[in-house]
C-alpha cells in the first residue's frame, strides 16, 4: 500500500488555513483522487493560538525551516509570504532536504524562482507554484499541461481584483478614486496601505511568472514596465466608455521576435470583449496559442478558499506522482531573451486639454504627423471656458514616437494640461 504524503504547513494566515481545512475536511476525496491519502503532520506559525480549526494533533514548530527538515514531512507548504527572510529561507531548506514544496508566494517565485526551481531539479523534487498567479485559477497547469502542445504567442490578464474593483466601481458609481479606494478597504479588498496592490506591483509578480512559464525564458521582475491606476481619472473612465472602451489595469506578455515584451500598465479594452465585461475583484486571463487559438480562465484571484484549492490541486499532482519542471521544462532550457517594455506599435487613446481657438487643432495634427502618427478618430467633448477637451485614437504607432509627439505639444501655447494617453489593446 502506498504510504500517506506527509504535509508540513508553514504559515497559518488566510490561505494557511483555508488549505488545512480542506486537506481535513476532505480527507477521503483527495485520497481517491490522489491514490494514496494525504496527511498534514507538523505546521508552523508565529503562535498557536486559536484559529477556529483544531490542529493539536499535528506537531508545532515556531520555526518554519525545523519544520523543512523534519523527518515526518515529506512535503511542505509555504504560505508565509515575503520574497526573502523565514519564507526563501524554508523553502530553501525544504529542497535541500528532498522534500517537495507548494507556494502561494509570487513575491518569493517571482524575484528567486528560477533559482529555486534550479534546486528542486538538484535534488528531484517538485517545486509548484499555481496558487501564486490569480489565486483559483489554473492558469499555469494550462500552460504546463493542456496547452504543452502550442507556442504561446500572447498572455494577458486582469490580476488584482481590488485594481479592477475600484475601476468598475468608479464607472459604475461616478465616485473618484480616492472614494472608492476608502470602500474597497472598508469591504477588505484593499489593505490599509493599498501601494503594493493600486501600484501594479502584485500584478506583475504574477506577470512575470506566467511570462517565465509562457515563453520559458528567465524573468527578472524589475525588467517589467509596471504602471498602476492612480492617476486614472473618472474623467477618462466616462469618455472611454463613450467611445466603447473601458480602462483595466492590464498585464500583456507577447513574442517579439527574439524578445518577449511584457508590461503592466492601465489599458484601454473593448467594452465587448471578455476582459472588458469582467467586473468587481474577479481576475481573468487570456492566453492565446498557434494552434489552440484564444482560451479565456475567469474566477477568484484570492481569499482562503480559492487559493488555498490551487495549493491543494498542486499537492494532489504530486502525491500522484506528477513532478513536472516548475516552469513547464527544466532551467537549462529557459532561453535567455530581452524583456521589452514598449516593442510593438499600438493604438493610444489621447486626451488633450488645448486652447480653444482656431488652428489649434491643426497644430496637433502636425506635431503628430511630424512623427509619423496618423490620427483614425477625433471628437472634441462639450466645454466651458477657454480649454476644450479633445480625444484622440490614434492609428498604430510606436510609444517612442508618441511620447516625442505629445512632448512637442505639451511644449505649444495651446496646450493646457499635461496630455493623457493609454494604449488600446485588442483582446
Amino acid at each position: 500500500m502506498t504510504p500517506p504524503l506527509r504535509i508540513g504547513i508553514a504559515g497559518l494566515g488566510t490561505v494557511g488555513m483555508g488549505v488545512a481545512e480542506i486537506l481535513t475536511k476532505h480527507t477521503d476525496l483527495l485520497a481517491s483522487r490522489a491514490g494514496r491519502r494525504i496527511a498534514i503532520t507538523a505546521v508552523s506559525a508565529r503562535s498557536q493560538r486559536d484559529r477556529g480549526l483544531d490542529l493539536s494533533t499535528y506537531a508545532f514548530e515556531a520555526d518554519p525551516v525545523a519544520l523543512a527538515t523534519r523527518d515526518d514531512v515529506d512535503l511542505v507548504i509555504e504560505v508565509m509570504g515575503g520574497e526573502d527572510g523565514p519564507a526563501k529561507a524554508t523553502v530553501e531548506a525544504a529542497l535541500a532536504s528532498g522534500k517537495h514544496v507548494v507556494t502561494a508566494n509570487k513575491a518569493l517565485m517571482a524575484r528567486h524562482g528560477i533559482a529555486l526551481a534550479e534546486l528542486a531539479e538538484r535534488h528531484d523534487v517538485a517545486l509548484r507554484f499555481e496558487a501564486g498567479v490569480a489565486g483559483g485559477i489554473p492558469v499555469v497547469k494550462a500552460l504546463t499541461e493542456g496547452l504543452a502542445a502550442n507556442e504561446i504567442t500572447r498572455v494577458m490578464g486582469v490580476m488584482n481584483g481590488t485594481c479592477n474593483y475600484i475601476l468598475t466601481e468608479m464607472e459604475k458609481t461616478g465616485a473618484d478614486y480616492a472614494d472608492v479606494l476608502k470602500d474597497a478597504q472598508d469591504l477588505g479588498y484593499a489593505e490599509a496601505d493599498p501601494a503594493f496592490d493600486v501600484g501594479g506591483m502584485d500584478a506583475a509578480q504574477k506577470l512575470a511568472l506566467l511570462t517565465a512559464t509562457a515563453f520559458g525564458t528567465a524573468v527578472d521582475i524589475d525588467d517589467l514596465k509596471v504602471e498602476g491606476i492612480e492617476k486614472i481619472t473618472l474623467t477618462d473612465i466616462l469618455y472611454a466608455r463613450d467611445m466603447g472602451y473601458r480602462i483595466k489595469l492590464l498585464g500583456v506578455a507577447r513574442a517579439a521576435g527574439n524578445a518577449v515584451e511584457a508590461r503592466m500598465q492601465p489599458c484601454l479594452v473593448p467594452a465587448s470583449s471578455p476582459i472588458g465585461q469582467l467586473e468587481s475583484v474577479t481576475n481573468m486571463v487570456v492566453i492565446e496559442g498557434d494552434f489552440i487559438g484564444q482560451t479565456v480562465y475567469q474566477g477568484p484571484g484570492a481569499g482562503a478558499g480559492p487559493t488555498g484549492s490551487a495549493v491543494v490541486a498542486d499537492v494532489i499532482d504530486i502525491a500522484r506522482g506528477l513532478t513536472l519542471p516548475s516552469f513547464g521544462q527544466p532551467v537549462a532550457a529557459l532561453a535567455k531573451r530581452e524583456i521589452a517594455s514598449l516593442g510593438t506599435p499600438a493604438t493610444y487613446y489621447l486626451r488633450l486639454s488645448l486652447e480653444d481657438r482656431p488652428g489649434t487643432l491643426a497644430q496637433v495634427a502636425k506635431a503628430l504627423g511630424s512623427h509619423g502618427i496618423s490620427i483614425n478618430q477625433m471628437r472634441q467633448t462639450e466645454h466651458e471656458g477657454e480649454a476644450a477637451p479633445v480625444l484622440i485614437v490614434t492609428h498604430a504607432c510606436l510609444r517612442t514616437d508618441l511620447d516625442a509627439a505629445l512632448g512637442e505639444i505639451e511644449g505649444q501655447d495651446i496646450c493646457k494640461t499635461t496630455p493623457i494617453a493609454y494604449r488600446i489593446e485588442i483582446v
